[in-house]
């Protein structure tokens, strides 16, 4: 069966504001530069933060400290989920979709239930992985317990390491919610909202058998990149 994986925070959840407070305040707590650990933070998961923006102070620590603040913001924050999402998720079927997320599971499950979005069987999180995104691994397990083959599977993402993780694992990437396509990504919508229907018509194709022909798209493209 075709299967979609999502990523999560900019994604389907609205967390842009979230996770730069946290930052903010993580950063202030050790009289760093909130706008430069940020910037650093948006590229590199937490440990490569921490050995870039604060080298002489112990990695758990700065990591604790962290995650304190983010389970707080999890039950205080405001968080919103991007138009369509809803929609969207409901109308896929059960078992043949599946969420990817750096952050990890209760988080993501306190998110949903703010947001009143469903959450499916198959989540994996920081914790289900030794290597994360850009890795292949997290969307390669994914399928697997999905019980999909990687050509079948649609990766849905908004950040560079999401989409360079779905691309080595051989699925198909789309990106929302961004501007400007990332580099890699098969088709590119400024929104998701604008690619409800795409996800919906991939999802409901007959998986591909080995040997069979890519389907030709007849959407405009530029650079090879499709825009919603």
């Amino acid at each position: 069966m075709k299967c979609v994986l999502f990523d999560v925070d900019g994604t389907l959840v609205d967390a842009v504001d979230n996770q730069r407070r946290v930052w903010r305040t993580w950063a202030e707590r050790y009289g760093l530069d909130p706008d430069e650990v940020h910037r650093v933070a948006l590229r590199t998961r937490p440990m490569e933060t921490f050995a870039e923006v604060i080298p002489d102070q112990d990695p758990r620590v700065c990591l604790a400290a962290l995650h304190a603040l983010e389970d707080e913001d999890v039950r205080s924050g405001t968080y919103s989920a991007f138009e369509g999402a809803s929609e969207l998720l409901s109308a896929l079927r059960p078992g043949a979709w599946a969420l990817v997320t750096s952050n990890y599971e209760h988080r993501v499950r306190g998110r949903f239930m703010r947001t009143g979005l469903p959450v499916p069987e198959v989540l994996v999180d920081a914790a289900s992985v030794k290597e994360g995104k850009p890795s292949p691994v997290p969307y390669l397990q994914a399928a697997a317990r999905l019980g999909a083959e990687p050509r079948d599977c649609l990766v849905i993402e908004d950040a560079p390491s999401g989409v360079q993780s779905g691309l080595r694992a051989g699925m198909t990437v789309w990106g929302v919610n961004t501007p400007v396509a990332v580099d890699g990504v098969h088709r590119h919508f400024t929104s998701l909202r604008a690619a409800v229907r795409d996800i919906l018509a991939f999802a409901s194709e007959s998986p591909r058998r080995p040997g069979d022909q890519p389907q030709r798209n007849d959407s405009p493209v530029a650079g090879g990149i499709t825009t919603s």
